[in-house]
């Protein structure tokens, strides 16, 4: 295991909306024996409403301010020694500022799944306040890749088997 985790024993797992960052997130943290928090999940409860009425009610610009003090809470709590496996929210990591302190403080891996993959898993869901408008959310899709790029690691999804991915993960030379 590399110095930084070893220091920070975060892992982040970045990538659009229905890439699989909850299932294999979870899947990892049980492989490391590790705690899992899904940052959608910590917002929810921080704000006691789903994230479509939050970015109904609020916006988007309070959703990213909450969604910021969520992950300094998670990456506070793995600086006090509690190892963990973060699934992040599909734009936390457009975000500079909180892309450099997840980086300073953890390990970043991208789950690059295809757009196609993607929308197939999204279809017929109402949850998603971003997929709503198909040519929006797909350039939504494109433009983000640039900031999932910024990654540490990348894993490609190439199929709809979360142990394989897990195992990818765990292949990469930080463990």
């Amino acid at each position: 295991m590399i110095l930084k985790l070893k220091r920070t024993p975060g892992v982040y797992l970045v990538g659009f909306m229905a890439s699989g960052k909850t299932t294999i997130g979870s899947l990892l943290a049980d492989q490391l024996g590790w705690d899992f928090a899904d940052l959608d999940e910590d917002i929810v409860a921080a704000q006691g409403a789903a994230i479509v009425e939050i970015f109904d009610t609020f916006g988007e610009e309070e959703f990213r301010k909450t969604e910021d003090a969520a992950i300094r809470k998670r990456v506070s709590q793995i600086e006090r020694g509690k190892p963990m496996v973060v699934a992040l929210g599909g734009g936390t990591f457009v975000s500079e500022a909180i892309r450099e302190f997840l980086i300073e403080n953890g390990i970043t891996v991208w789950l690059d799944c295809s757009f196609e993959r993607v929308a197939a898993r999204i279809q017929g869901s109402c949850h998603r306040p971003l997929a709503r408008d198909p040519e929006k959310f797909k350039q939504l899709y494109h433009e983000r890749r640039e900031h999932y790029g910024k990654a540490e690691y990348r894993i490609e999804i190439d199929s709809d088997d979360p142990a394989a991915v897990v195992a990818a993960i765990l292949k990469l030379p930080v463990f």
